[in-house]
């Protein structure tokens, strides 16, 4: 009996955790007033917790709590009218003195007139069983007033017992926990499982995001069933992935006390809740307890037009390389956001030609319905005349943060249409790609405009109208990195012609490891080692690499060991050092490597001994406990000595996302005519032809021929010169999130991060016939801004913290040939300037009357330049190239 006795006790123990009581949630007392104390807080700052550097306010009360009407069938249905009295609101850091901005002003004032006079006007709660069922308020009130009233009445909704559950509340839907002690009771809210409607939006790519953080905890404490205090605290925190000074924070508080208790109204009667709410007061309506979303006007801000004539000036062609480009840039953005398509259109169609090309940068990358109704009302695709500002156009797409299906559907539906510029079409193609893919990283592959995009690039891989067609499809692959695209992409890469056998296996390259199965790796294994046609060295040292980073096996890397040694000069010095860059950068397939060098039949001197200047290195650029950004490049020649390929690649990293920031492809083929050289094996029939492909943040671009054909180079190298021509000019918007905040007290929070880039690349190639000697001058130049912006709004008070990050910097890549010897002497330098790195911080807080108060810091600081090193053999080459002059003789003429 006793051991049944224990068994139920604990048993009911752990069933339920109560506080004591009978009720399952708050009870109010008959014909009594409550008196409370209220305060709501918040705080701004840069994460640090630092109060003296926070801004943020305190809106302070007194609240009236009562029971109007119990339902005589139960204790737990009740309804409980609210009033806000003796409202004030002062700063939350006491340190401000003087320059309070509530200096001298009167809640009146602070408020106005009519917000105050909404904000205490009684709120009606129905309370079942300790959860609001709803929530009764006066017509036309002020959104940002009722949600203040919204954040009070959800303290009051809770449960004396301990569990789990859904709620409603000013948050939304949201999962919360109970802790209940014996008179104590603690509630923790998931914030990110809270379901409301708000506006916001985020970069996919782990790398350019932002990650966030937020809690919420209440604590209550009971006394014959109601709360004697209740201390609600809720935070939320954001941070830039890469660059750890975007940071901020919110901190919002809401303490509520019990001071005493006072003779209250007599109790309504009645059954029915609603006969109760209409003999209080006709004029109450029901309203829902979930925040809702209101916007504060903006006085005195310029329109938009008024906005573009005063940052014009910073994006002109000229100024692309400076940070005020890239600043201007950012915030044009956010004006465009909030534009018609007719204010939009109107800017447009009245720019200047060398401006316009930034504007439609800008208008694109806005991503709103109205600027792209606006750009497509303005650009027309059946014309040749505007095709610097469509291919814009275009690549805004591409690098857009968060497209949308309409935008997706749009340049579907172009493709289908008439081009005036073949380019044009292609680009259109390729970019389709790459939406695909970014709409696939936000679980949108689903999207009816997505499954058609992938029909459209597979399908025309599988029966392209023309054969210059497959081109450019594949390259819209290489942007969607469709899985199902694989088996076409092999067929392509073991069967195709030289140049689209070889964009084929660089698509395989930008596959992930797992995709790439043994069934893949067979037919890679088969394109290298030639089991089934001869194939340029350019498509077999791809299929290479793409088995070497895809978890090799033993005889996978055993057999590509052993064929260095077969394989021409050039290639097997080739492959020796992009093996040798493995174990040297400690890369993933670097332990296999290691193992398969063990035998004498692979690591031998006869092996690792061949001559050549083709190379491979990977080095730092910059790295840190979580993050790194890595450089390579690999150069590929032919038997003649002259250039095959250069692959030039910058990557960032944090922790394992990674994200492919550029790279440079230069290839030329069929250019031993010129030295009547010997052409390699499979290469004796390919046309003379140079041109370059580059991919940017992830985006492939449409690649650019130099010349095609033996008279069209002739021409250019007569026709070159010293001086530089543009190649790359434009604004790039990176990093754009934004989230809008209901917090639990009732207060609007907005998180914002955007990041921009403003680019110039420019080239020049000198030539010198009497010094033999040529000289490519390759520079990157770019200016970045990335600024974080959180406000918390009330409507009647604003505060905020604004912080930027900026620099200027540039990347020099020089490639000097002298061909005055056999093989020809070449030396490449890459040269990274003095980059100054800036920056801000600003905190305010300010009155919708206009008072203000702001805090500005700015700190400075200088990134040394430097050479970067490549491999031995370049720097080797370089010390024979600019080899030191010998001094001249002190002596006269004798």
């Amino acid at each position: 009996m006793i051991l049944l006795a224990v068994l139920f006790l604990c048993f009911i123990s752990s069933y339920s955790a109560s506080v004591k009581g009978h009720t399952t949630g708050l009870s109010l007392n008959n014909d009594r007033i409550y008196k409370l104390t209220y305060s709501t807080e918040v705080f701004l700052d840069g994460g640090k917790g630092n109060l003296q550097d926070s801004v943020g306010y305190r809106i302070s009360s007194n609240v009236d709590v009562a029971l109007l009407w119990r339902n005589p069938d139960g204790n737990d249905d009740q309804l409980v009218q609210i009033t806000i009295t003796g409202v004030s609101v002062e700063n939350v850091n006491q340190q401000r003195g003087e320059k309070s901005i509530y200096k001298g002003k009167n809640p009146t004032k602070v408020m106005g007139k009519k917000n105050l006079e909404a904000l205490q006007r009684p709120l009606l709660l129905h309370l079942v069983h300790g959860k609001v069922k709803d929530l009764y308020s006066y017509q036309d009130e002020p959104v940002a007033l009722e949600n203040l009233k919204r954040g009070l009445a959800s303290l009051f909704q809770m449960q004396l017992s301990s569990g789990t559950a859904n709620e409603v509340d000013v948050s939304g839907n949201c999962k919360v926990t109970y802790q209940a002690q014996q008179d104590k009771v603690v509630k923790i809210k998931a914030l990110d499982s809270c379901k409301i409607e708000r506006s916001g939006f985020t970069t996919p790519n782990q790398v350019l995001g932002v990650s966030s953080k937020a809690t919420s905890v209440t604590t209550y404490k009971i006394e014959d069933s109601f709360v004697i205090a209740v201390l609600a605290e809720e935070t939320h925190s954001f941070g830039l992935n890469f660059l750890k000074t975007i940071t901020g924070k919110i901190v919002s508080r809401q303490k509520l006390e019990l001071k005493a208790t006072e003779a209250g109204p007599r109790l309504r009667p009645g059954k029915q809740v609603a006969a109760a709410i209409k003999a209080i007061d006709s004029k109450y309506t029901p309203i829902t307890i979930v925040g809702q979303v209101f916007h504060s006007v903006c006085k005195g801000c310029l329109s938009l037009s008024e906005h573009w004539k005063s940052i014009r000036p910073h994006l002109q062609p000229d100024n692309l390389s400076k940070a005020e480009a890239a600043k201007s840039f950012l915030d044009f953005i956010q004006h465009l956001r909030t534009a018609k398509r007719e204010d939009i259109l109107q800017i447009l169609k009245t720019e200047s030609k060398e401006v316009l090309p930034q504007l439609v940068d800008a208008v694109t990358s806005a991503q709103t319905p109205d600027s792209l109704d606006a750009i497509l009302d303005f650009l027309d695709f059946k014309s040749d005349s505007s095709v610097i500002l469509q291919e814009r156009f275009l690549y805004a797409c591409g690098f857009a943060s968060h497209p949308d299906e309409e935008l997706l559907r749009t340049l579907v539906k172009k493709f289908k249409g008439p081009f005036g510029s073949n380019d044009i079409r292609e680009t259109v193609m390729i970019i389709i790609g790459a939406l695909v893919r970014k709409l696939c990283q936000s679980e949108g592959c689903k999207l009816k405009a997505v499954v058609e995009a992938k029909k459209l690039i597979l399908g025309g891989l599988e029966k392209p109208d023309k054969k210059e067609d497959a081109r450019m499809y594949l390259l819209a692959l290489k942007n969607a990195l469709l899985p199902e695209g694989i088996p076409l992409l092999l067929k392509y890469a073991e069967a195709g012609e030289g140049p689209i056998s070889h964009i084929a296996t660089t698509i395989l390259q930008r596959y992930d490891a797992p995709l790439i199965t043994d069934e893949v790796k067979k037919t890679l294994n088969r394109i290298y080692h030639q089991n089934r046609k001869v194939h340029e060295k350019t498509v077999r040292t791809t299929a290479a690499a793409v088995i070497l980073n895809s978890n090799p096996s033993y005889m996978e890397v055993k057999n590509i060991l052993l064929s260095i040694g077969e394989l021409s000069k050039e290639m097997n010095k080739y492959m020796l050092a992009i093996l040798q860059d493995i174990l040297r950068f400690e890369m993933p397939a670097s332990k296999m490597v290691r193992r398969v060098l063990r035998e004498m039949a692979t690591h031998n001197y006869d092996r690792f001994s061949k001559s050549g200047s083709s190379s491979a290195f990977t080095g730092y650029i910059e790295r840190s406990p979580h993050s790194a950004s890595t450089y390579s490049l690999d150069i590929l020649y032919s038997g003649s000595g002259i250039l095959r390929r250069s692959n030039l690649n910058i990557f960032q990293y944090i922790g394992k996302a990674g994200l492919h920031g550029s790279q440079v492809v230069i290839e030329a083929q069929g250019l031993e005519g010129l030295i009547a050289a010997t052409p390699d094996e499979g290469e004796e029939n390919l046309d003379s032809f140079a041109g370059m492909s580059a991919i940017l943040f992830d985006v492939q671009l449409r690649p650019v021929t130099f010349f095609n054909g033996y008279s069209d180079l002739m021409s250019k190298i007569l026709s070159a010169s010293g001086d530089p021509i543009s190649v790359v000019k434009g604004l790039i918007l990176l990093i754009d999130h934004s989230q809008e905040l209901q917090l639990q007290s009732g207060l609007k929070a907005n998180m914002q991060v955007q990041g921009g880039l403003a680019i110039d690349i420019s080239g020049s190639m000198e030539f010198s016939l009497w010094y033999r000697e040529s000289k490519t001058r390759v520079k990157n130049r770019v200016a970045v801004v990335i600024t974080g912006d959180i406000t918390v709004d009330s409507s009647f008070v604003k505060a905020g913290l604004e912080t930027r990050a900026e620099t200027e910097a540039s990347l020099e890549f020089i490639s000097t040939v002298q061909f005055s010897q056999y093989p020809f002497l070449v030396c490449m330098q890459m040269d990274r300037s003095e980059a100054p790195f800036r920056q801000y911080e600003t905190r305010y807080e300010r009155l919708a009357t206009g008072r203000g108060y702001v805090s500005r810091r700015r700190k400075e600081s200088v990134v040394p330049g430097c050479e970067l090193p490549l491999h031995q053999e370049n720097s080797d080459m370089c010390n024979v190239v600019f080899a030191p002059q010998p001094e001249s003789p002190s002596s006269g003429w004798f």
